[in-house]
Order: C-alpha cells, then sequence, then structure tokens
C-alpha cells in the first residue's frame, strides 16, 4: 500500500522512519531540502514536490496545526477521491468542518517529546501511545479499519472519538498542562534563589515549557474555548484543596493519580 507523509518534523519524521521498515510503500514530501538528504537514508522517495504523494493510497498531513487547513484544501487538486487522509494536529473539530472530496480522517497521535525537528524524530516514538480519530461521516467501516491497521504498525493504540469531545480532553491533559508549565517557570524566574534551588520536581513541572512554541502557540488559538474552561475548572479545585481541612482528599489524589499508571509508567486509562 502507498502510503505518504507530508512534513517531516518530530511527528512526521518519526512516521516516516517507522513505516520505512514495514512492509508499507512509504512516499514523503517536505520543503527543506536537509531534511530530504537526511531522509533518503531512510527511504529514496522524498521529494519537495507535493505530487510525489498523487497517487498514494493513504496520506498524513503531520505539518503545523496553523498550516494543516491549507494544505488539506491543496490535496483536494492532489490525490486520487478514495485516498484516505488523515492530518496529525493535536485540535479536531477545526478540521472537521468542511466536506472533502476524498476519504477525511480527524486524527491526533498523543505522542511527542519537547524536542521538534526531523533531528529529534524517532521510529519508536508512537509505540504505547493512544492515536485518535475522528472519522467523517464518509468514512467506510473498511476505509477505518485501513486506519487503524496503519497506526498499529507505529506500536499506537487508535481511539475513535468525537472531534469536540476530543478537543475538551486534550485541553485538559495537554493544552492546559502546557501552559500551567510556562507559567510556573515565568513565575520563579522572578527569584534568581529560587532558580538557584531548584531541582528534580522543578524541572519536571516545567518541562513542557520547553515544547515547541509555535506548536504551543497553535494549541492556544485553535482550542482557546477549551482550554479557558479547563483553566476555570483547574482554578476552583486550587481553591477547594486550599481551603479543605479533609486530609483524606490529598490521599484520595494520591491514590487516583497512582491507578492511573501501571508498574512501567504507562497511561492505562
Amino acid at each position: 500500500m502507498k502510503t505518504g507523509i507530508i512534513s517531516l518534523g518530530l511527528i512526521g519524521g518519526s512516521l516516516f522512519k517507522c513505516l520505512s521498515r514495514t512492509e508499507y510503500d512509504v512516499y514523503a514530501m517536505t520543503r527543506n531540502k536537509e531534511t530530504i538528504e537526511k531522509a533518503k537514508h531512510w527511504c529514496d522517495n522524498v521529494s519537495s514536490d507535493i505530487s510525489i504523494i498523487a497517487d498514494c493510497d493513504v496520506v498524513f498531513v503531520a505539518s503545523p496545526i496553523n498550516k494543516t487547513l491549507e494544505i488539506l484544501d491543496k490535496l483536494e487538486n492532489v490525490v486520487k477521491p478514495e485516498c484516505i487522509v488523515l492530518d496529525c494536529a493535536s485540535v479536531k473539530e477545526f478540521v472537521m468542518q468542511k466536506k472533502r472530496p476524498y476519504k477525511f480522517i480527524g486524527s491526533h497521535p498523543m505522542a511527542g517529546t519537547e524536542f521538534s525537528g526531523y533531528e529529534a524524530s524517532f521510529k519508536e516514538l508512537f509505540e504505547g501511545a493512544k492515536w485518535v480519530l475522528t472519522p467523517s461521516d464518509n468514512i467506510s467501516d473498511k476505509e477505518l479499519k485501513t486506519a487503524r491497521n496503519i497506526i498499529k504498525k507505529t506500536g499506537a493504540e487508535p481511539i475513535v472519538a468525537d472531534a469536540k469531545e476530543h478537543d475538551r480532553a486534550v485541553a485538559l491533559i495537554s493544552h492546559m498542562p502546557l501552559l500551567i508549565s510556562q507559567a510556573v517557570f515565568k513565575t520563579a524566574c522572578d527569584n534568581p534563589l529560587a532558580l538557584k534551588l531548584a531541582s528534580s520536581g522543578f524541572r519536571d513541572m516545567t518541562r513542557l515549557s520547553m515544547s515547541n512554541l509555535e506548536m504551543a502557540f497553535d494549541m492556544y488559538h485553535f482550542n482557546k474555548e477549551n482550554i479557558e474552561y479547563s483553566l476555570k475548572k483547574f482554578n476552583d479545585e486550587i481553591i477547594f484543596l486550599k481551603n479543605t481541612k479533609d486530609f483524606k482528599i490529598y490521599s484520595d489524589i494520591k491514590n487516583m493519580r497512582s491507578k492511573m499508571y501501571s508498574d512501567e509508567g504507562k497511561n492505562i486509562l
């Protein structure tokens, strides 16, 4: 099966490296000339011309969120009507608004690191991760199965969800935590002694502030309403925990957190 990948950053590059070592016939498009040369060590089918993916059966769009709609529009005149196209943006509702002449499935690989670019990509990135799918109305069970099978090849677990519900959920577990991580670091920056004393707890709490800046800005822009709701809920919880006199509440949180993760540290929800 011919599988195309547009944009070879952390997500696209990792997907490219992973699928290049499977039975899939992989084609990739990126405008970065240096990336093209490096990617050809994995597979020769890499070009700056989008037409390289024209005959693909499946195409992944792994571009920044703010470029996704532009590329999805462009693909309307490039790919076959029967081609299955999946985006990889971490916000889903905005990409599901328009009906496409091809078979479109919104998707979000719940994987990443605080690093970005092709140099940071690696073929094991998706192992053990969740990969959300938000299929359009015209997607058949067979087409959805095709998408599921490719995702399983990366080591990820495909999960079908509603786009709106997805955006609410990731605001809570991904987008809001990134914003809080940045805010925690910025707050501590005013105190030189605090930065001098900072150790593993502060490092872990602020790790997300190292995330790709373009991605962070796009998250805040494209999922603003859900992030604001999450922050309100978060603030309510802070006030409650600050004022509660019931020590058991803290114990319950600790126990719930322990149950959420297995001994290997993998999310079991």
